[in-house]
């Protein structure tokens, strides 16, 4: 395997592996960049300290992230991705099988490309169909809740199971 092709490969960081205080102090750093001088960005510096470069608020977002995880005990993976993925890998990415991911792309619900045979889905437009559906999903649920409130459904324990019932 190159070096090339072992860089690409995932990687997963416990949270164990990392000294906690280091994680919340990093994290720290990295939150309060710009609070106190607006135009401050944190930077990356060389090992030998002779050069550095602005870090791309991108880059800065994805470290907060990764950090936050870390210091609430979470493993953060790092995993490249394609920017044009196969429906199996759409697919596996919204935890749905292949033949209801293609109902979906059929119904025009999931943009693609069709270049050959075989579909592919950009994975900018799988991340907006992901995104789409968690509001949905958040505002049916807020929806529900508001419904049950007004019909005084909160407190009122549930009815006891009856006998033979597998719910129990």
């Amino acid at each position: 395997m190159t070096a090339a092709a072992r860089a690409m490969d995932e990687q997963t960081i416990l949270p164990d592996a990392a000294n906690s205080a280091e994680v919340v102090d990093l994290l720290r750093v990295l939150r309060d960049r710009g609070q106190h001088v607006p135009e401050a960005r944190a930077r990356l510096v060389s090992a030998d300290g002779t050069s550095s470069k602005p870090l791309p608020d991108g880059l800065h977002d994805i470290l907060v992230k990764a950090l936050e995880a870390l210091a609430n005990g979470y493993a953060v993976t790092i995993a490249p991705q394609h920017t044009t993925l196969t429906t199996q890998q759409a697919a596996d990415m919204l935890g749905v099988s292949r033949p209801t991911l293609t109902k979906l792309l059929d119904e025009g619900r999931i943009p693609h490309e069709r270049p050959n045979s075989h579909r592919r889905i950009k994975l900018a437009d799988l991340l907006h169909y992901q995104q789409e559906r968690r509001q949905e999903r958040r505002q049916l649920l807020e929806r529900m809740t508001a419904e049950s409130l007004d019909m005084g459904l909160y407190g009122v324990p549930a009815p006891a199971p009856e006998e033979g019932d597998d719910r129990a």
